[in-house]
């Protein structure tokens, strides 16, 4: 079953689409430094008990990150998502039924250089997730370190983002009513540097951690492949090995993130800048993985549902591959 949402194609629309894009891409690139230098700069003026009321909130809040964030379905439903949709577009494809009495784990894959179906179609409701999957709620994790801005972490939890470690993870997962999805982009940052047009590389075989988490939560796996993801941007050649390469993974230990030197169109122009390239985009969602509740399950238990989800993972992208023009000999690759 598929939700689809056919582009508009008058200017001023066109005209609201770009600007919709450009207000996310503004929003993890420059927003953050905005609200960190507002909350700086609050104290030094007659406004400062705006700045010292948020820091008194902020210890005590400190932890939401980490117990499931705060939600604001406004926000999620806010129309600049459905421009933003309309721009690419984006679309969310369901495989298989989710029931809303048990709790999920999707691996999404690929990262992609700015992680655009992710978050669209989990943080926001443009692509129609709520009637897609009628019960269920979704998160998707984030670095923990976007969340101790100022401001800005409570805008990333607006839209259902949480922390990404584990403690987050099993807050979300051991909910004994149910109905929640907790969404991994399994590659991280690192699997950015492959973000190349028509690659399909993924960070995957020996990240186990997300499966570890599944078996000890007994939450069943479900594999998510986006078509189109990597598409979206150019990227400077940095093959494994190279030495931009080895400069990327030396500043993402020291950083936190990876630092892909990426570029496409402008906004008034097709030539070259950092607006991304108006490709479509499909997130096909497969079918859940049942998984045996484990408190501490042995190497050999983990690699074989490791095994088995990337089998899954590849028989979902072999299947639709075509639909999305991807060439017959194109194959998921797994470092």
């Amino acid at each position: 079953m598929k939700i689809e949402f056919a582009p508009r194609s008058v200017p001023l629309q066109r005209r609201l689409q770009t600007a919709s894009v450009a207000q996310w891409i503004f929003s993890f690139l420059g927003l953050a430094q905005c609200c960190t230098a507002a909350f700086i700069g609050l104290f030094f003026t007659r406004f400062w008990l705006i700045s010292a009321l948020y820091a008194a909130w902020w210890l005590i809040d400190r932890e939401k990150p980490s117990k499931g964030g705060r939600r604001i379905h406004v926000l999620r439903n806010c129309v600049v998502w459905r421009y933003m949709r309309d721009y690419f577009p984006i679309t969310l494809m369901k495989t298989a039924e989710l029931d809303p009495r048990q709790n999920y784990l999707v691996g999404f894959h690929p990262h992609g250089v700015l992680a655009a179906g992710a978050f669209l179609n989990f943080c926001t409701e443009a692509s129609g997730f709520s009637k897609l999957f009628p019960g269920i709620t979704p998160h998707l994790m984030m670095l923990s370190l976007w969340f101790r801005i100022p401001f800005f972490r409570d805008y990333l939890m607006s839209g259902g983002l949480v922390s990404s470690n584990k403690e987050s993870a099993s807050y979300v997962l051991q909910k004994p009513e149910g109905g929640n999805l907790l969404a991994i982009i399994v590659g991280g940052a690192q699997e950015a540097l492959d973000a190349h047009p028509g690659s399909f590389t993924l960070l995957l075989k020996n990240r186990k951690g997300f499966v570890r988490l599944a078996i000890q939560n007994g939450t069943p796996l479900v594999p998510a492949f986006s078509f189109g993801e990597n598409d979206l941007f150019d990227q400077v050649n940095n093959p494994r090995g190279s030495c931009l390469r080895r400069i990327q993974h030396f500043l993402q230990k020291i950083m936190g993130i990876s630092l892909p030197l990426f570029h496409a169109r402008g906004i008034f122009q097709y030539s070259f800048g950092l607006m991304p390239y108006r490709r479509p985009i499909c997130t096909v969602v497969g079918k859940p993985i049942p998984v045996q509740k484990k408190n501490k399950p042995s190497e050999e238990e983990v690699d074989q549902v490791h095994q088995r989800y990337l089998n899954e993972l590849s028989e979902l992208f072999e299947k639709h591959k075509a639909k999305y023009n991807v060439p017959e000999d194109c194959h998921l690759e797994f470092v």
